[in-house]
């Protein structure tokens, strides 16, 4: 199981937070600032306290790390094609590789080449992912789709294609490549006094120890600062369920234990305004006295509001309309009846009414005196009546009808509820609706209730106003006005009465000593009671605070490395060997820094394995004072190529611009290592150095390992176009030759299609190039090669068959010179004239005639020097 595969399983027994810091590690190498405070929230989240960002953690997952391999197996690349969706790489390309040996992939900046190792990297699940893969910016928003490819590989020798989507796990078998780049040149050098080496997945203990450092630094900081200061509440200290309280104040104590303290209700507030207005009392005993006089004052009040109140209550209303209305029926019965009595005879208007009535009662009375020895009516023909004491005569009839009349039921009924209604009506008319409310008791009640006292002062003229409303509604029978009933103030002046009494009752008490004491404490605690309710925020801030430190604490205990060394040190006993420190020192010696060599040496320490790769250093200095950062990047190259070689395998190596940085003699011996390196692997490069590539082709060609190179080009469909064929200033004489041909045809249409600008502009380019080809034809074929551009050394054995004529110096110089003369900026600026396409024709035309000459004169000078002096001196003969 790779160091990898095994930080994996280690981290699923981790908290989440901590397998989040571990990938994070493995993605990267250094975290951001930004990484850090991501960590602490999730840190302190595990442990109960909220992130306002509600940041979650990400775990390392099985798909960030490359997939486990068997080393027996044996993966190729072939290809890459269909890659879609790539920033702005045309669509369906076709970029080969070759299955052995080494591929070099050239690509000026803006290329497209970064996309493709892009892909390569999240492919075959590089370290460094870290830099973005975005559609094609210049598509809409609709059709930019999800980045993907295919990549043509061999497993085994069985060829099949493995697709990539941007988002899904990467195909298993491409983690056998490893990817090299500046971003993934790893940190191998710490900064501590004891310089050290630490294999690729190992460092992830180190810097999880030195994260959990730093949170335990932001840890202990956090909780300085959110220390609860409870020196404020120590007034509120003392024998007293309040005190007890603040003296037992923790993370634990609960929001219902405060409030339940703290909340007082109206009665204990007024309880303790009372209390303590008793308690501080001269003479208790006397305002005791004082407050019962003015108690008995206001609760005389409070009945008079009572009972002046019951009398024009809703019942009293109710009564009242109840007798009317039944008074008023019987009446209009009685009408009709005495209507119908008159229609017997002719009666004097209003007769069988209500005065009528009087009148008819009146000479009843009467008659028990004027006729004692008769029953009224039957008072006979020959008596006087007792009205107008004249003879009754006819009238003794009509006296006994009136009598039968009045004994009738209707009349008798409405005497009835007359007598009935007004039984009620008169006493309640008679009624005197005052409360006696007088200056005195007013002025009290003012002063401890002003409301009170307005409301008590206004109720009695209400009283008054109800009382006249009833009376006019018995006699109109308009009661709508009567609906709502009175706010009397009875319960309110008795309530006062009452808390006068009880205030009165507190004094008495207070003037006992043995219950002035028990006074003092139920004081005692209800003023601690409300002085807590005065503070009770910064009481629930302070729990607050010990409830977060609490769990600062808990992030603390998080945070220790013992298990992260334990791990740290179990690794270290696989991985770090003589063996890899061999491998290191011959890399490094390789790669020009063999000055700077590893030991294998033990320590401990937290967080960090106990076996160590001590790089000795001349000077205790930081390894970037003291390295330059050429050697630095070929520490790097090495350590990778060390790590590779190890690992057991035999997968493919992609490097991504491996010499950014690196001086000339430091890219030859890449160049050189690289083309070892592909002899028994295959290795993918890809660069924008033209230079590094032919040191990489000639390296190759020395060490018999095939190589193969081609170009990413841009074109009008898109970026990253794969061309087979190498920048013009990396082609041969011949293929340059045959380049300008294909650009001839170019600028011939140009010329025939009346482009005059761009045919002036190719034409330009195009001598331009011939230059170069004049250039390199005299490299290549006049001198064969024995001095070469971007090759070091000077290969002496190839002047043999080197010869320069007068006619080759002139007609070198002749097409240099006219190359010269169109190749600068008058000709393009149009200061010169250009020459037609057919002489540009007739120009390279020169050139491939000159070359195919030399070589032909060449090949016979060779086969005349090989065979001997002898043969020189007869060709030379006349």
């Amino acid at each position: 199981m790779s160091i990898l595969q095994e930080i994996l399983d280690w981290t699923k027994a981790l908290p989440a937070w901590q397998s989040d810091a571990v990938a994070r590690l493995l993605a990267k190498q250094t975290l951001t600032i930004e990484d850090q405070d991501d960590l602490f929230a999730l840190l302190k989240a595990a442990h109960g306290i909220p992130d306002p960002k509600d940041r979650k953690p990400q775990p390392l997952t099985a798909e960030q790390i490359p997939a486990p391999v068997k080393v027996t197996t044996h993966v190729e690349l072939h290809a890459m094609r269909n890659m879609r969706h790539v920033n702005a790489i045309a669509e369906n390309q076709h970029l080969p590789f070759g299955a052995s040996g080494m591929t070099v992939i050239y690509g000026d900046n803006g290329s497209g080449k970064s996309g493709y190792s892009r892909v390569l990297k999240r492919a075959c699940r590089a370290r460094d992912r870290t830099e973005p893969i975005h559609p094609n910016a210049n598509l809409p928003a609709g059709k930019a789709g999800t980045p993907e490819a295919i990549f043509q590989i061999a497993i085994d020798g069985v060829a099949q294609d493995a697709h990539w989507v941007h988002g899904k796990p990467a195909p298993a078998a491409l983690s056998s490549f490893a990817i090299f780049d500046s971003r993934c040149a790893r940190a191998y050098l710490d900064s501590e006094d004891d310089f050290s080496y630490v294999p690729y997945g190992l460092d992830v203990f180190e810097g999880l120890a030195k994260v959990c450092k730093q949170l335990k630094t932001a840890v202990e900081t956090e909780h300085a600062h959110s220390a609860a200061d409870l020196t404020a509440f120590a007034p509120l200290q003392g024998d007293t369920p309040v005190g007890k309280l603040i003296a037992s104040l923790s993370a634990k104590t609960t929001q219902a234990e405060i409030d339940a303290l703290a909340t007082l209700t109206p009665e204990e507030l007024a309880q303790h305004a009372s209390l303590d207005k008793s308690l501080k009392e001269n003479n208790p005993k006397e305002k005791a006295t004082q407050l019962r006089l003015r108690a008995r004052r206001v609760a005389a009040i409070a009945a008079n509001a009572a009972n002046k109140g019951a009398l024009v209550d809703q019942a009293v209303v109710a009564k009242m309309k109840g007798l009317a209305d039944s008074y008023r029926t019987a009446q209009a019965a009685a009408a009709l009846a005495a209507k119908q009595f008159k229609e017997g005879e002719n009666l004097l208007p209003g007769t069988g009414g209500e005065a009528w009535r009087e009148l008819f009662d009146a000479a009843r009375k009467f008659a028990v005196e004027s006729h004692p020895d008769k029953a009224f009516p039957e008072l006979g023909a020959e008596a006087p009546c007792p009205l107008c004491q004249q003879p009754l005569a006819e009238g003794s009839a009509r006296l006994l009808r009136f009598e039968a009349f009045i004994q009738q039921e209707a009349e008798k009924t409405s005497q009835a509820r007359r007598v009935a209604l007004y039984a009620e009506y008169k006493p309640f008319i008679a009624q005197m609706l005052t409360l006696n409310l007088d200056d005195v008791t007013h002025g009290e009640i003012e002063t401890l209730d002003p409301q009170l006292a307005a409301d008590a002062k206004a109720f009695e003229p209400l009283l008054t106003a109800r009382q006249e409303a009833i009376k006019a509604a018995v006699l109109s029978h308009q009661w709508d006005s009567l609906d709502q009933a009175l706010v009397s103030p009875a319960e309110r002046l008795q309530a006062l009465a009452n808390k006068l009494n009880a205030e009165a009752e507190t004094l008495e008490k207070a003037s006992d000593e043995k219950a002035r004491a028990a006074l003092q404490k139920q004081f005692v605690e209800l003023d601690a009671r409300v002085r807590l309710s005065q503070i009770k925020d910064a009481v629930v801030t302070a729990v607050a605070r010990l409830a977060h430190q609490a769990k600062l604490t808990k992030c603390l205990a998080a945070v220790k490395t013992n298990a992260i060394s334990l791990k740290a040190s179990e690794l270290a006993e696989k991985v770090v060997s003589k063996e890899l420190a061999e491998a290191l020192n011959r890399e490094f010696k390789a790669l020009g820094v063999g000055t700077l060599r590893v030991t294998l040496q033990s320590r401990s320490d937290r967080g960090k394995a106990l076996h160590k790769l001590k790089l000795e250093l001349p000077q205790s200095r930081s390894p970037g004072d003291i390295l330059s950062e050429g050697e630095q990047r070929a520490i790097a190259i090495g350590s990778f190529l060390a790590e590779v070689g190890l690992s057991g395998g035999k997968g493919g190596i992609v490097f991504d611009d491996p010499v950014s940085s690196l001086d000339h003699r430091r890219r030859e011996r890449v160049a050189r290592r690289l083309a070892i390196e592909a002899a028994q692997r295959q290795v993918i490069v890809f660069t924008h150095d033209i230079y590094f590539l032919c040191l990489l082709a000639e390296e190759a060609k020395l060490a018999g390992v095939p190589i193969a190179t081609q170009s990413l080009i841009r074109r009008a469909e898109g970026f990253g176009i794969a061309d087979p064929d190498l920048p013009f200033e990396g082609k041969t004489a011949s293929k340059r030759i045959g380049a300008l041909k294909a650009h001839h045809q170019t600028i011939a249409k140009l010329h025939k299609d009346g482009e005059e600008q761009e045919c002036r502009k190719q034409t330009v380019e195009a001598y331009f190039r011939l230059r170069m080809a004049w250039e390199r034809a005299v490299e290549e074929v006049l001198l064969r090669e024995v001095i070469l551009r971007f090759r070091k050394g000077v290969e002496t054995q190839r002047l043999v068959g080197v010869v320069v004529e007068d006619d080759d110096y002139a007609q070198v110089n002749a097409g240099m010179a006219k190359c010269s003369n169109y190749a600068h900026d008058k000709a393009l600026m149009g200061g010169v004239a250009i020459p037609e396409p057919d002489e540009l024709l007739a120009d390279i035309m020169a050139l491939e005639t000159w070359r195919g000459q030399i070589e032909k004169r060449t090949a016979d000078t060779i086969k005349k020097r090989k065979a001997g002096p002898a043969a020189i001196q007869t060709a030379a003969a006349p």
